[in-house]
């Protein structure tokens, strides 16, 4: 009885989670897809989502220096070896892959593997040959991989290894993946705690998506307990430094392989962290759709952020005479530019892209091209309003489909989990791990990426001198201004 409940409040929530996409689909591809083509939102951010990605499980990054685990962990996870599994103590793994569920274990070219139908990587292919003969998929028929997709990276080197021993611009395809991705799990090896400058480039890469970053200190039982907790202590700084911000990302301790811990002294602390580990990415299918949402808003965000800044820089360009000259007093003053779009749409500083990048790429362009908000390519302002429209009724509206997630605190996970663990045969598979761990409870989703900044919506407008005085404050808090110096961003 127990077993088919649990299976029809599964299918309940597949269900729901189903109706969800197709919703986000549907108001990407009819509203934020045209936008995006009208502001070139590919050349100036990133590559246009496509119908896999939305409609794909749950995407797990690995990233980590070179031999930190990262392969191991994947084989912990599937219970088995996977094809092109490579795994030493020097840099193995030379390619991203992607280990993704089929019907029978093979290898398919990264070429391929972009082109497939409903295929999530689709947006690769803009990395061209130089990329795509690094990346291949590792398909396996998998219980687990049904849940999740695993992407393993190539470990970052140090030196000039890093920037000239690869053809493709390794920290932009890892910042591709973060932003699809719904777990970022960074693997740290206890011996090699000193972050080199390319480590920190990759960790800087991964801040923007902060929220998905959980970091595994694995081989905790190569240590002793004493030792475990200066390593502790020294990742916790050395990783708050890098990351510019008091609030570091969750840390598992925990020997992720097949053999359970060996150090009898740490075995019962590392067994409780891997199982939280396990925990987590066991509910990661149930806070797909949520997730799926909060990227879509995130990008809806930056999309409406890049249509002001486009429509701003139009109209500050003579009819006729001068047009190089204006362009090129603009590009110099981008951080005013950026300033002043900020206050005459009222738009969130933390919305607004890298200035260098941004600076770079339009220098390229005519800005006698970019399109108005009210102009014919935006319809008259009508996709605009579609776009604001969407994000304050159409995703509300979907989000109301999607079931309470919550749990019992002591109740067990379904029956499946049980049956889908046996069926793998991994002693320490994820969804053994899960069985063992107790059911959530609320898990609370961060709703920050889902507030607008009012800023000065409330205020006294007749009161001048208050709005110079904000205004002054603005300027030097504002991240576009000098200060941005130090952002390790810019």
């Amino acid at each position: 009885m127990s077993k088919f409940a649990d299976s029809s409040a599964m299918g309940d929530q597949e269900e729901a989670h189903e109706v969800v996409i197709d919703g986000l689909w549907d108001f990407y591809s009819k509203t934020m897809l045209p936008v995006e083509e009208a502001t070139r939102f590919d050349i100036f951010q990133t590559s246009a989502i496509t119908k896999g990605e939305i409609h794909s499980p749950p995407l797990v990054l690995l990233v980590g220096p070179y031999s930190a685990g990262k392969t191991s962990f994947i084989r912990y996870l599937v219970g088995r070896d996977f094809p092109g599994q490579r795994i030493g103590p020097e840099p193995t793994t030379d390619k991203f892959v992607a280990v993704l569920h089929g019907e029978e274990d093979r290898i398919v070219p990264g070429n391929a593997l972009t082109v497939a139908p409903m295929s999530p990587f689709g947006g690769l292919k803009y990395f061209g040959n130089g990329f795509l003969t690094r990346f291949e998929g590792s398909v396996m028929n998998n219980d687990i991989l049904k849940r999740i997709t695993l992407i393993d990276t190539p470990g970052v080197l140090s030196g000039s290894k890093q920037r000239t021993g690869r053809t493709y611009d390794f920290d932009g395809v890892v910042n591709w993946f973060a932003e699809r991705a719904d777990m970022i799990i960074l693997l740290i090896d206890p011996f090699k705690l000193d972050i080199s400058d390319e480590m920190a480039s990759a960790i800087r890469v991964l801040q923007s998506n902060a929220d998905k970053v959980k970091v595994a200190l694995n081989k905790s039982d190569a240590v002793s307990q004493q030792q475990l907790m200066r390593v502790y202590g020294a990742l916790m700084w050395s990783l708050g430094k890098v990351m510019g911000t008091p609030e570091v990302c969750r840390v598992y301790m925990g020997s992720f392989w097949e053999h359970p811990p060996s150090n009898e002294e740490t075995a019962n602390l590392l067994r409780q962290e891997m199982e939280d580990m396990m925990h987590d990415l066991w509910i990661l299918p149930r806070m797909g759709a949520v997730r799926k949402v909060n990227e879509l808003v995130k990008r809806s965000r930056k999309l409406r952020v890049q249509a002001c800044i486009l429509d701003y820089l139009r109209e500050e360009m003579p009819t006729f005479m001068g047009l190089e000259k204006k362009k090129q007093a603009l590009l110099a003053d981008m951080p005013g530019v950026f300033r002043a779009v900020c206050r005459k749409y009222n738009l969130p500083p933390g919305d607004f892209p890298d200035i260098a990048k941004f600076t770079q790429i339009a220098s390229e362009m005519d800005f006698k091209t970019f399109p108005r908000l009210n102009g014919a390519r935006l319809k008259g302002g009508k996709l605009m309003k579609a776009l604001e429209d969407g994000i304050g009724e159409t995703i509300p509206k979907l989000l109301e489909h999607i079931p309470t997630i919550s749990g019992t605190a002591g109740s067990t996970l379904p029956t499946a989990t049980v049956e889908a663990t046996e069926a793998v045969g991994a002693e320490e598979s994820v969804l053994r791990m899960a069985k063992r761990a107790s059911a959530p409870g609320d898990i609370p989703v961060d709703a920050e990426h889902e507030k607008e900044d009012d800023g000065d919506k409330g205020e006294d407008k007749g009161d001048a001198g208050a709005e110079d005085q904000e205004a002054a404050a603005a300027d030097s808090k504002n991240p576009f201004g000098q200060r941005r110096q130090s952002n390790p961003f810019a």
